[in-house]
């Protein structure tokens, strides 16, 4: 029923910053940012509830990657600051309902020099 649909990835050397947007077709409430680089598990970033008054990061951002969302346009960002080669990876966006997960297709990032 939700169609998501991640941008603003792409190459950017280590120290850099990039902002991803994750748009969606409708309302959403808890959303959250997954990564999953080749050869490897994809792994939990950061989530938000739908207030915007909370959220939990992966230890491996907290520091450097802020959630943040606009209700209004059905928008959620992910800042990435002080980005490392470590981030390189396919970053996806995720709604949970009853129904089950809705996920988009993920937008890349590559942090290297």
């Amino acid at each position: 029923q939700v169609q998501l649909v991640e941008s603003g990835g792409g190459l950017v050397r280590p120290g850099g910053s990039l902002r991803l947007s994750c748009a969606a077709s409708g309302r959403t409430y808890t959303m959250g940012w997954f990564r999953q680089a080749p050869g490897k598990e994809r792994e939990f970033v950061a989530t938000i509830r739908r207030s915007a008054t909370s959220a939990y990061y992966a230890d491996s951002v907290k520091g450097r990657f802020a959630i943040s969302r606009d209700n209004d346009k059905n928008v959620v960002f992910l800042q990435m600051d002080s980005l490392q080669p470590e981030d390189t990876a396919l970053y996806s966006c995720k709604f949970s309902t009853t129904m089950g997960a809705f996920w988009g297709k993920g937008t890349q990032v590559t942090v290297s020099s």
